[in-house]
């Protein structure tokens, strides 16, 4: 009897879901007009998600064309993925089972012509959350592996890694706080001013250990990143499209969570592009990829690369403001969180 009537609430929950999901894209996209300028179409600001890479400062791809003299740009981003890993083998158990929801308030200044500098300010949640029901109902109608999910209690918060029978790390209760704060710069190198512009930038970033790392809110350690960033536009028969990339090198200090399995660097880098068919509509697709952050594992996601597909789009709400909307996958398995919802709200003044 319990059984049915969890597996009847979560599908109900699925289909309201879906159906509010659906609904808030018609009612967004009715608001639209063709009058609109024109954006540039940028890479998503996002990242990986997993709960034990995204307390790192690992940075987004980034824009290669920076904010000009005197402008600046205000971010609200909210990512929140699902997680379901379960792995063992002799020495080591990982079971990461929860949902995280990584909330970050931004902002960036153009200082001079080839100067930015910009601030990240997150705000993290570890839950048992409410997907459960919708991914296994996903993976079902598609004939998608569940690797597991189906057998676990739905929506529990389960954070959990055990290497030769210590116990390194647990979280089992709900929690949420201020994250690691970054700071960023950027420097522009290239910029052929042309209509549909080319252009190259050096981006460098600073993450602060400001974020309770006993509840995942953050590492406890410091991490220095730079990054190269390009972009290259093109005039289309409809609209115009985009292709960008970056890659870059992070290191870090010692941190709090498996100090000695974290790795002190980590190489990583995107790849992606966009169509801007209409004036407030751009279609994006990014994949993002890094090294591991942890070593002396065999377990893949603590130590295999790591690798995720973003698919979306930008919407143009007014004339200075966006929204990016997407949804990513862990293409290298268990490395990346199952489903990740990425929505970016952006402004310029």
């Amino acid at each position: 009897m319990a059984g049915g009537f969890l597996k009847t609430s979560a599908k109900g929950n699925s289909q309201r879901y879906r159906l509010f999901f659906g609904l808030s894209v018609l009612i967004t996209a009715s608001l639209f007009s063709e009058t609109l300028p024109a954006f540039d179409v940028t890479p998503f600001n996002t990242k990986n998600l997993s709960p034990v890479v995204q307390i790192y400062g690992l940075p987004s791809a980034g824009n290669a064309i920076l904010l000009p003299p005197g402008h600046k740009e205000f971010n609200v981003t909210l990512d929140h993925s699902s997680n379901y890993v379960e792995d063992s083998n002799a020495r080591e158990q990982i079971l990461l089972d929860g949902e995280t929801t990584r909330m970050t308030l931004g902002g960036r200044y153009g200082l001079s012509k080839s100067v930015e500098l910009g601030v990240e300010i997150p705000y993290i949640v570890h839950s048992g959350g409410f997907l459960d029901g919708f991914i296994i109902n996903y993976h079902d109608a598609f004939g998608f592996p569940q690797g597991g999910r189906d057998q676990a209690p739905r929506n529990r918060l389960l954070y959990r890694y055990r290497l030769d029978g210590v116990e390194k790390l647990k979280i089992d209760s709900s929690g949420n706080g201020l994250g690691d704060i970054g700071l960023t710069a950027g420097l522009q190198i290239y910029h052929d001013a042309q209509e549909y512009p080319r252009a190259v930038a050096l981006r460098a970033s600073v993450k602060l250990p400001t974020g309770d790392s006993a509840s995942l809110h953050g590492s406890g350690s410091t991490d220095f990143s730079f990054l190269i960033a390009a972009s290259d536009d093109y005039k289309l028969p409809l609209g115009h499209g985009t292709v960008f990339a970056a890659a870059g090198l992070m290191a870090m200090t010692k941190g709090d969570i498996l100090p000695e399995q974290q790795r002190n660097h980590v190489v990583f880098g995107s790849l992606g592009a966009g169509w801007n068919p209409l004036s407030w509509l751009a279609l994006k697709v990014q994949m993002d990829a890094h090294t591991p952050f942890y070593g002396d594992s065999s377990l893949k996601s603590l130590s295999a690369n790591a690798a995720q597909l973003l698919i979306g789009g930008t919407l143009g709400l007014l004339e200075r403001t966006t929204l990016d909307i997407a949804v990513s996958e862990d293409i290298a398995t268990t490395t990346s969180p199952d489903v990740a919802f990425h929505f970016n709200l952006s402004t310029r003044f």
